[in-house]
């Protein structure tokens, strides 16, 4: 059975370690993801974003594929599905539909209507057991349609939000989506630390989690992050191990153009990277 993060970001919070929030895409990136946190016994919070969530069917959809893995592989530790970066309506649709948590991401309106907005859903989502994440600030890149030049968050403003009861909350503190460039200036923890104080030491979230240096997410967990969401690295290994497969001409081997076999370099190097990650975090063996 699903369940709400909740609990999970708690813990983690408590014992000063990172739960993964894997972004999946597809089938085996799911089963890939489910079978690498068993091994682990890491809990984990299993997302989409609206767009992928599109992509593979829709909301029920995906609610389906995860609840059905999740008994059919016999799966043992604690699993949230969750909505990443989730407009007003996709949040309320995704609590409807059997999502286990959400992500209201109103960080691009101003912040009384960021907080009028927030409020509503966790409201809503909390009258379900379903427990909400919020964004303050602006997460670098673009997610969905939605750019940003990675504005640091306010802490005010984040503990306005906070205040709302949000479970977890995500503030911009330099980080972005997708692949790091060269010339990145790193988190800035200074701002991470006073949003830290400002919300009272609640659960946080680092988002663009892929690409960042093991020391800053750790030093980063220290000061109260305890949601680590994970993408673009899954999908650069999945492509890297596609390719080289396709490369050395096994496809054209026997039957190996079978999605089974073309498909399985990829899906064991998201499994091995996802559990590389999981030990890093310090969630191995937590759930």
């Amino acid at each position: 059975m699903l369940v709400s993060a909740a609990e999970m970001v708690k813990k983690a919070n408590e014992g000063h370690y990172g739960i993964p929030a894997f972004n999946t895409n597809n089938l085996e990136w799911t089963k890939s993801i489910l079978s690498a946190c068993e091994e682990a016994k890491s809990p984990v919070i299993i997302q989409t974003s609206e767009g992928a969530a599109k992509y593979m069917g829709g909301y029920k959809a995906v609610v389906d594929m995860v609840n059905d893995l999740y008994d059919s592989m016999g799966i043992t530790v604690p699993v949230a599905l969750h909505l990443d970066h989730g407009t007003f309506e996709g949040a309320k649709k995704c609590i409807e539909l059997g999502y286990t948590s959400v992500m209201f991401d109103g960080s691009h309106y101003d912040i009384d209507e960021n907080i009028a907005k927030s409020k509503e859903i966790i409201e809503l989502a909390h009258s379900k057991g379903v427990s909400v994440e919020c964004e303050v600030g602006g997460i670098g890149g673009t997610e969905d349609g939605v750019t940003s030049s990675g504005e640091l968050a306010d802490p005010a403003e984040c503990k306005s939000i906070s205040d709302l009861g949000v479970d977890f909350l995500a503030a911009g503190i330099g980080n972005i989506h997708g692949v790091y460039p060269a010339d990145w200036a790193g988190l800035n923890f200074e701002r991470l630390d006073e949003i830290s104080k400002a919300i009272g030491g609640k659960p946080m979230v680092l988002h663009g989690g892929s690409g960042i240096p093991f020391e800053q997410v750790h030093k980063a967990i220290t000061l109260g992050v305890t949601k680590v969401n994970i993408n673009t690295e899954l999908q650069i290994v999945f492509a890297k191990a596609t390719r080289e497969y396709i490369l050395a001409g096994k496809d054209e081997q026997g039957k190996g153009y079978d999605p089974r076999k073309l498909l399985a370099p990829g899906a064991e190097a998201i499994k091995k990277t996802a559990i590389e990650l999981i030990n890093a975090f310090g969630s191995n063996g937590k759930a």
